[in-house]
Parts: C-alpha cells; sequence; structure tokens
C-alpha cells in the first residue's frame, strides 16, 4: 500500500523561505508523477506544482517564479521549495501521486491522482 508523508510545514514570516518534502512508500516512487496541492481555510483545493516520471514540471500561475518542484527518485521523495512567501500562501499542503507508464505525464487535476498524503500547514505572517 502506497503511502506518502509530507513534512517541512511551519509558521514563517511573508518574505521567508521553506522546503516541503513528500516521502513515498509502498510503491516504486520513480514510477509515480507527483502533485503538490493546497487547501486554505473555508476554500476548495488547489493545484500548486506537478512533476512527471521525467522530471518535467509545472506550476500554477500564482506561484510561477517563487515555488519549484522537484524530485530525488534515490530518495522516494519529492521537494517542493518555496520562496518569496506570501500571506495568501497560508494553507495545509498536500502531495499526491499518481503511477503512470509515461515518464513525461504530468497532470493538475487532483481527482487523477489516486494516493495523498495527509498534509502538512504552512502558515505565513505578515
Amino acid at each position: 500500500q502506497v503511502q506518502l508523508v509530507e513534512s517541512g510545514g511551519r509558521s514563517v514570516q511573508a518574505g521567508d523561505s521553506l522546503r516541503l518534502s513528500c516521502v513515498l512508500s509502498g510503491g516504486i516512487f520513480s514510477d509515480y508523477v507527483v502533485g503538490w496541492f493546497r487547501q486554505a481555510p473555508g476554500k476548495e483545493r488547489e493545484f500548486v506544482a506537478t512533476i512527471s516520471r521525467a522530471s518535467t514540471t509545472f506550476h500554477h500561475a500564482s506561484v510561477r517564479g517563487r515555488f519549484a518542484i522537484s524530485r530525488d527518485n534515490g530518495k522516494d521523495t519529492a521537494y517542493l521549495q518555496m520562496t518569496t512567501l506570501k500571506p495568501q500562501d497560508t494553507a495545509v499542503y498536500y502531495c499526491a501521486a499518481l503511477e503512470h507508464v509515461d515518464p513525461n505525464y504530468y497532470t493538475d487535476f487532483g481527482p487523477y491522482y489516486r494516493n495523498w498524503g495527509q498534509g502538512t500547514q504552512v502558515t505565513v505572517s505578515s
């Protein structure tokens, strides 16, 4: 059974940086597309970034240039490097994984992801 565990979330000040980590167990990490999503209080879950098995990336326009998704297949871990954080980035951040045969495939559509972590809280104060 595939499990995802996020870590790295905490309270920071606006302008600070954070790196979130997502470790996958119970599967072959290199077989999975990984996505990061977030959900702020009272709002719908929204897409943040995704990375294909071949490490092609796609970021939501609201974080492009500030956030960067990456992966280390040797460590079964995906990362979300977040810089220049803003109060509107405050949310619970979730990683998700989808096993896929195409190494270049990625998606920003949450329902396609079969596996989800429990989330890590990021709070940005002004």
